[in-house]
């Protein structure tokens, strides 16, 4: 995604999609700039609530259009429920596991030490964000030549899912198996999103 003001949708929407505390939407909860405040809001119709959710999906995990259409094309194929599946495939990208298991604070982060070459997965230098790791793989810091970020994924307060295995002395998370729906904060209706691109 283009980079740009990282809360400008939570300002819109009224709340973090992180939930994080510190989100100028929790002083701010409306549009910015000089008459966000004022700004009168109209009922938003069906199109705008399922392009709301679409857009509050691809900030959460920072895709852009076309990979999200990308992994929804995938998501539609072969068994299983589409909106699970489409979460799932999210939530397995490589910078979104690095981000969830605490091993870089935020999904900017965790992008940033992917593509930097800082991250392996079972031992191997991975640097594609959307790299999917599959369940009984291992993600690790290269704690030798990135002592500075594996002292900082050391200090995360960052709780990670149940489906991550942390060990958070040595920089590394075992992806135990694939996550339940209800176990991924991602704050979205996903079945929206899937309403969306099925139109």
């Amino acid at each position: 995604m283009k980079s740009g003001p990282k809360h400008k949708l939570c300002r819109r929407l009224g709340a973090c999609v992180w939930g994080s505390p510190k989100c100028p939407s929790a002083k701010r909860p409306y549009c910015a700039g000089q008459h966000g405040n004022a700004r009168r809001r109209s009922k938003t119709s069906t199109f705008g609530e399922l392009l709301a959710e679409k857009q509050k999906l691809r900030t959460h995990y920072q895709v852009n259009e076309k990979q999200l259409r990308f992994i929804y094309k995938n998501a539609k194929g072969g068994e299983g429920a589409t909106p699970e599946k489409l979460l799932r495939f999210l939530e397995l990208r490589l910078a979104s596991v690095v981000y969830r298991s605490g091993l870089a604070p935020s999904i900017f982060a965790a992008k940033q030490v992917v593509s930097h070459r800082h991250i392996l997965v079972d031992g191997k230098i991975v640097n594609r964000s959307g790299y999917r790791v599959r369940p009984g793989q291992v993600v690790s810091i290269n704690a030798q030549k990135s002592p500075v970020i594996a002292d900082i994924a050391k200090s995360s307060d960052i709780v990670p899912p149940p489906y991550l295995e942390l060990d958070k002395e040595n920089c590394r998370v075992n992806v135990a198996r694939d996550p339940m729906p209800e176990e991924i904060p991602a704050g979205v209706e996903i079945m929206r999103v899937v309403e969306f691109y099925a139109r």
